[in-house]
């Protein structure tokens, strides 16, 4: 059973997150927010007030959030004072202890997340390495592996674009995640991901190394002003065909747009080239190419961003495009993160989708930064 320190713990960990979480001040604020929403001509201008309305979810899901833990924490405290009279079992109050240590973990992860673009959806890109089919299988698992994860949260996956492997997998793919932190979370796996095992493509049996990357960066919506210098841009246009090679179209509804954008602090130049394929609309598909290449120019600027502040205040850590984030070893059955140390042996449940621990490892020791 529980000690009296424990739920002590649990008690103050719920004040502390009211004071952080400015529950009293976003009380009033959702009422003023929610006024705004009763104007007859709300809905006139349909991006503006979709704007308003996320606000509004925005503050209930941080009300309803404490709202439950401050219930759960009342109702535990209310149990370790019914045991004496043996209304309760320790079994009960051990249970109301496991689920409010868990909702306070997960309510102030989250708080963590306090950048603007942390709330927004992700763009994901996930490439395979040198290697042929070994590394291309590899980059299909990867893509498996996001989908279920996504889907455990509950976002909604979309893939933009789709290029098959040469004998399997895939070359190249994006994934459009939408949903509250989904940025926020994902950030954690811009990277280099590693796979060791004995592959099922060569014939010796041999153990082999494949590398995916992957490149995340946030969605953003029609809320977020992105400057795009039209004369910068150009268009090429390709056969297109659905994942797995499905249905080659015979029109070319593909299109390919290529940015050449010019840092404004190092006066460097870089071609941003996207590739959308998600519908058989070529206009679509053009519309969405410009939304994925608004989504990278905001990534730049966070980029820009941070690199000022770590030239100020120094930073504890190495995150770059490039670097191998974390190992995927299947004989040895070991899964390890090489920035936190974080690892475990269910190989099976992190190709399944299940990667939080991953995640949480992470925002718990770079989160704050």
């Amino acid at each position: 059973m529980i000690t009296s320190d424990q739920l002590q713990e649990v008690l103050e960990r719920r004040d502390a997150l009211k004071g952080y979480l400015d529950i009293d001040t976003k009380l009033i604020q959702l009422k003023e927010e929610e006024l705004r929403t009763h104007d007859p001509h709300f809905w006139d201008d349909p991006v503006k007030a979709q704007a308003q309305m996320k606000v509004v979810q925005g503050l209930k899901h941080w009300i309803d959030d404490f709202n439950d833990i401050d219930t759960q924490a009342n109702e535990l405290q209310l149990a370790f004072e019914y045991i004496k009279e043996d209304l309760v079992s320790e079994e009960e109050i051990d249970a109301l202890y496991a689920k409010a240590i868990e909702t306070l973990a997960d309510i102030e992860l989250r708080n963590m997340l306090r950048n603007e673009e942390d709330k927004m959806g992700a763009v994901l890109k996930i490439n395979a390495g040198a290697g042929g089919t070994e590394a291309q299988d590899w980059a299909s698992m990867l893509v498996r592996m996001y989908h279920r994860w996504c889907e455990d949260q509950g976002y909604k996956v979309t893939v933009t674009n789709w290029q098959d492997g040469d004998d399997a997998g895939v070359k190249t793919v994006t994934l459009q995640v939408e949903g509250e932190l989904a940025y926020g979370f994902l950030k954690s796996e811009n990277g280099v991901h590693r796979l060791v095992r004995v592959s099922p493509y060569n014939a010796q049996g041999k153990r082999m190394t494949s590398f995916a990357s992957v490149f995340v960066v946030p969605l953003v919506d029609d809320t977020i002003e992105i400057e795009i210098n039209q004369g910068l841009m150009t268009w090429e246009t390709f056969r297109s065909g659905g994942a797995g090679g499905q249905n080659v179209n015979k029109v070319e509804t593909g299109v390919r747009l290529r940015y050449m954008y010019t840092d404004p602090d190092t006066g460097e130049t870089e071609e941003i080239i996207i590739e959308n394929t998600e519908t058989r609309s070529q206009l679509d598909n053009r519309e969405n190419a410009k939304r994925l290449l608004r989504s990278q120019l905001y990534d730049k600027e966070i980029q820009r961003r941070n690199k000022a502040k770590a030239a100020i205040e120094g930073s504890k850590k190495k995150i770059e495009w490039g670097s191998q984030i974390r190992s995927y070893v299947f004989d040895d059955r070991r899964v390890k993160d090489h920035r936190t140390n974080h690892q475990t042996s269910d190989v099976d449940g992190v190709m399944d989708g299940k990667i939080s621990p991953f995640i949480k490892a992470y925002l718990m020791e770079f989160g704050g930064e």
